[in-house]
This record gives C-alpha cells, structure tokens and sequence, in this order.
C-alpha cells in the first residue's frame, strides 16, 4: 500500500534514493564491518521552532560541529540543521516511510548536512552526498519526557 499522500499526479516512481521507502525486513543484510553511528547533540544550539504551514520544524545552529553524527555508513561528519515529524490524520497512516509495508503513527526525521565538503546546507540539499536523515519510527504509548518539550511549545506555533 501507498501512503495517500504519495498518490498524486506529482508522485515520480522510480530511483534509488526517494521517497517513502518500504524497508523489507527480509531483504535486510547484517554488515559486520559497518561502524557505529556516533551521535553528539548539543541542546544549546537549538535556535527555535516554527511553522512552515503544513509542519512544524525546530531549527538549530549549524555554523559549527556543535551538534553532529559520524561513522556508520557516511564518511564524513554531518552538522544537525533540524528535525521535523510526520504524522496522519489518522494513527495508522502517519509515518512517511514503511517497514514491511506497515505505516507507523508517526515518525521523526533528523536532517543532517556534510559540512565538511559543503559550504552551505542549500549546497549540500542538491548533491547525492550532502544529507544524512536519521529517520525513526514512532509509537502511540506511555508519555515521553524528551517528546514533551516540543509538545509545550506547539502552542506557541499554532499559525505560519
């Protein structure tokens, strides 16, 4: 199945690198020689949230390796620029991405710019290796503290 928002006349089939991606669990292969993904956040630099009409973003300094991920399978490190969800009108088709074709109530991308080969995040958008996007699944479930924080400031974001 297709997520409905994907069921437009502006949907490109095709590619190795777009979007939703379907993740088969069986086509998964281990790879013993992968590193760990290092991830270093620093909470000072986040700089502010805000509402681009269809989202909302939290937006963060990235004029320096303050906040970044190395290792695993980049080969450089890449600065954090801003995360953003995706969610549904209804919980069983929120998640943009899919694991065995089973959506999920939402989901989480961290988007990440090499900085180290790119002098500017617009730079990095256009190239095959200018972004890293930490995408993570999320659950209805208990109440998550870290998740709070960004629900308080909702409020403050009601209007573009």
């Amino acid at each position: 199945p297709v997520h409905p928002l994907w069921q437009s006349p502006l949907t490109v089939p095709g590619g190795t690198r777009q979007s939703p991606i379907n993740i088969q669990w069986r086509d998964s292969v281990y790879d013993p020689f992968l590193k760990p993904l290092k991830i270093s956040y620093d909470p000072t630099t986040c700089l502010h949230i805000w509402n681009n009409g269809y989202s909302f973003l939290v937006e963060f300094d990235d004029s320096t390796d303050r906040s970044i991920i190395v290792g695993g399978p980049l080969e450089n490190q890449y600065r954090l620029k801003q995360f953003h969800f995706h969610w549904g009108a209804i919980n069983e088709w929120g998640s943009e991405h899919t694991v065995d074709s089973k959506f999920y109530p939402a989901e989480l991308h961290l988007v990440h710019w090499n900085a180290v080969v790119y002098p500017t995040f617009e730079e990095a958008v256009m190239e095959g290796d200018g972004l890293a996007v930490i995408g993570v699944f999320l659950k209805l479930g208990a109440h998550h503290e870290g998740l709070q924080a960004v629900v308080d400031a909702l409020p403050a974001v009601k209007h573009k």
